[in-house]
């Protein structure tokens, strides 16, 4: 990780790499929250929501993160230091193709702050200039138009459709496909 960056600074927030000191800080944002991302997300396990979980996933993200495979960081407010969300690049891909996945989500309160499309630029970013990615992609459901209005203004642009790709909430949800490629490439 040698070369990539401890923090990176927006206006009214930073972002770093989540450590297992902010598990009760994320659970806290996850619980709070709950009801507001579960539309969006894969369903979880009552256990989701514990301390003891949020650890383990902290932890699984670091050690994904030393192969290479995952990049999770945290989303926190400038002045209070207060974890507001996260950005993860996931499902990486070496060799000859280059890409890997990006996935977001912020605490309700703070939506239409402009905060997440900071995020989302900060990071996509940091995986073109730093990681050497070719390409970042995404997958938001068609009603997500709030997610989709943050990848279009960092400058992601719609592939196509996926149809029935993911199970959310026990249906099999469409999700628009969304890439952009590394201005330097």
């Amino acid at each position: 990780m040698g070369e990539i960056f401890v923090k990176l600074i927006g206006d009214g927030i930073y972002l770093r790499f989540l450590e297992e000191a902010d598990a009760p800080a994320m659970l806290d944002l996850r619980q709070r929250n709950r009801k507001y991302f579960e539309p969006f997300l894969v369903t979880q396990p009552e256990e989701f929501y514990t301390l003891d979980y949020q650890l383990k996933l902290i932890q699984k993200g670091l050690a994904l993160m030393e192969d290479d495979q995952c990049y999770s960081f945290g989303i926190f407010m400038n002045e209070s230091d207060e974890l507001i969300g996260a950005v993860t690049l996931s499902d990486t891909i070496r060799g000859m193709v280059q890409s890997c996945f990006i996935g977001y989500y912020l605490d309700q309160k703070q939506n239409g702050r402009g905060y997440m499309t900071q995020a989302v630029k900060l990071v996509v970013d940091d995986a073109f200039n730093v990681l050497h990615f070719h390409r970042v992609e995404a997958g938001v459901m068609p009603h997500n138009t709030g997610s989709k209005k943050v990848l279009e203004k960092v400058g992601f642009e719609v592939e196509g459709l996926n149809r029935k790709n993911v199970k959310i909430n026990g249906k099999w949800e469409d999700h628009v496909h969304f890439a952009m490629i590394n201005p330097n490439d």
